[in-house]
């Protein structure tokens, strides 16, 4: 009886997964001449997952605006109470030369492209 009661147990949740599908909207989209990018805000529904990795959303934004990966930034990123859906920040520069300039160096680290300064 107890080896059934266990087995049962590890499987329950196992086939209860569907596929792993996501959609992404944007809101409140804005172009921004002086600091050369455009802003957005991103709003991501993922039933079934806990919550959907930053560069998984750059490449979705890159298919949906046509630009690089490099260019676009997301951060600040929120998910909502019992999961389902999150929301946050997006920009897509025009250029690497504007990304370089305008974005700050803790979020250029955190996607590899800038050096960390070494702590004492």
């Amino acid at each position: 009886f107890w080896l059934k009661t266990v087995f049962r147990l590890q499987f329950v949740g196992y086939f209860q997964f569907g596929a792993m599908e996501w959609t992404i909207r944007t809101k409140k989209f804005i172009t921004n001449p002086l600091l050369g990018r455009k802003q957005m805000i991103v709003e991501v529904i993922h039933p079934n997952m806990a919550a959907v990795k930053k560069d998984d959303i750059r490449v979705k934004l890159a298919q949906q605006y046509k630009a690089s990966q490099e260019r676009i930034i997301v951060f600040g990123m929120k998910h909502n109470f019992g999961g389902g859906r999150s929301s946050g920040f997006a920009l897509i520069y025009d250029s690497l030369e504007a990304r370089n300039k305008f974005e700050p160096k803790h979020r250029l680290v955190r996607i590899g492209h800038g050096k960390e300064k070494p702590s004492t």
